[in-house]
């Protein structure tokens, strides 16, 4: 008769190797959320079709945070001690990574999270991985390059105005921009926070125009990003460069919603469909992603979050296969020295888990005519404008020439 070690054995190698984690599927970050949790969902069908990882299947234990950070704690909790799950992961962005970290800490796990700006700036965790290309420094990263494009125009803006989203998410990229209007030779001389509440930003951009400043810059999240454009767009805003670190112009919904009122916007991104950027395995997964897309009821493009969600898997993934363990500290180990290949092309991690080297790319929208999804399949409309090395094309300047479609 089978000894019931040697039966709990065998059971063990052929059980599902569990992923748990937490993403925002309800509340104001679903729409990211959601897109993830599909791209996720991509990565475990390809896995399991292809025979698991050390022969056994994968299995993704999602919990939706509903976009509140108080619930993240105890999730991770159940997920570590209840359910025992072999892995954990980040979920979506600082509201559902940073809550966790300390319980990650205690327990010592390794830990890839997706998108959060500077989660582990408090907690200096060695076993923690951002899947963001922000590298190093990421709220001077994340508005370097918008002030760089300014700095090449002729005569150069000199006058920047500050708008930003009264929240903790706002924070880290003002200081990064002023830090950037500084490095340049510029200078703010408007800055303003304005509640997340706010359903007119009109007074907000009536003020801005008042300054006469050659620069917007705006960070704000999903709903306001759509507020501030439609505003800009009615008071007919003269500033030379608008845009900065919005949140929501990535999105494809949010894309559709405005359609040619993003004409001239500079503003950030991490991932197109441009020629330099399609990594192998990215068009394939873009394509699998948006056919399922309206049925998931996702961002119909899934450019912004889809690409770094997969190859947040893929860093798990391949972790775990060069190990051959899942085995918390080896994985860590092997990840603060190996060179990833994902669809978002090759990725090494430095210092506190960051990218060593970023990438955000800075994007001009152009030439927008109507608000078919078509057009923002056409990569002409987004021009990647930096870094220089995967451009693709060139800035329109200054905005009001942008912003009337003109080239």
């Amino acid at each position: 008769m089978e000894k019931e070690s040697e039966k709990s054995a065998k059971q063990n190698i052929t059980a599902p190797i569990r992923i748990g984690y937490s993403l925002s599927l309800t509340g104001i970050l679903a729409p990211n959320g959601k897109t993830a949790f599909l791209a996720h969902k991509l990565w475990e069908e390809n896995i399991n079709n292809n025979g698991g990882l050390l022969g056994r299947p994968v299995q993704l234990v999602c919990v939706d945070d509903q976009t509140n950070p108080n619930l993240v704690s105890g999730i991770y909790k159940k997920l570590l001690i209840e359910e025992k799950v072999d892995l954990i992961i980040g979920g979506y962005g600082d509201n559902s990574i940073k809550p966790a970290m300390p319980l990650v800490i205690e327990h010592n796990r390794f830990f890839v999270g997706l998108m959060g700006l500077a989660v582990n700036q408090e907690f200096i965790y060695e076993n923690y991985f951002a899947m963001i290309p922000t590298g190093p420094s990421p709220g001077t990263a994340l508005t370097e390059g918008f002030f760089l494009v300014a700095a090449k125009q002729h005569p150069k803006p000199e006058t920047v105005a500050i708008l930003s989203a009264d929240a903790p998410f706002s924070k880290s990229p003002v200081i990064g921009a002023k830090e950037n209007c500084s490095k340049n030779g510029m200078r703010v001389v408007f800055e303003e926070t304005y509640p997340l509440s706010t359903k007119d930003f009109s007074p907000f951009i009536q003020k801005v125009q008042q300054t006469g400043a050659d620069i917007l810059f705006m960070c704000s999240y999903v709903s306001d990003s759509v507020g501030l454009i439609r505003a800009i767009n009615k008071e007919d805003l003269q500033a030379k460069l608008v845009g900065g670190a919005m949140i929501g112009p990535q999105n494809g919904s949010v894309k559709l919603e405005l359609g040619p009122l993003l004409n001239g916007i500079v503003n950030y991104e991490y991932w197109l469909p441009v020629e330099k950027l399609m990594y192998p395995g990215v068009e394939e997964m873009i394509e699998k992603y948006q056919a399922r897309a309206q049925q998931e009821g996702t961002d119909p493009l899934g450019y912004y979050v889809a690409p770094m969600a997969y190859a947040q898997l893929q860093i798990v993934e391949q972790a775990i296969t060069a190990t051959q363990s899942l085995d918390d500290s080896m994985l860590a180990a092997y990840t603060r020295d190996a060179v990833f290949h994902t669809i978002v092309g090759d990725v090494k991690f430095g210092k506190g888990g960051g990218w060593t080297e970023p990438r955000v790319l800075q994007v001009q929208y152009q030439k927008l005519t109507d608000n078919t999804i078509a057009q923002f399949k056409d990569a002409k409309t987004q021009v990647v404008l930096l870094p220089e090395n995967l451009s693709s094309g060139n800035l329109i300047y200054p905005y009001t020439k942008a912003k009337n479609g003109m080239a």
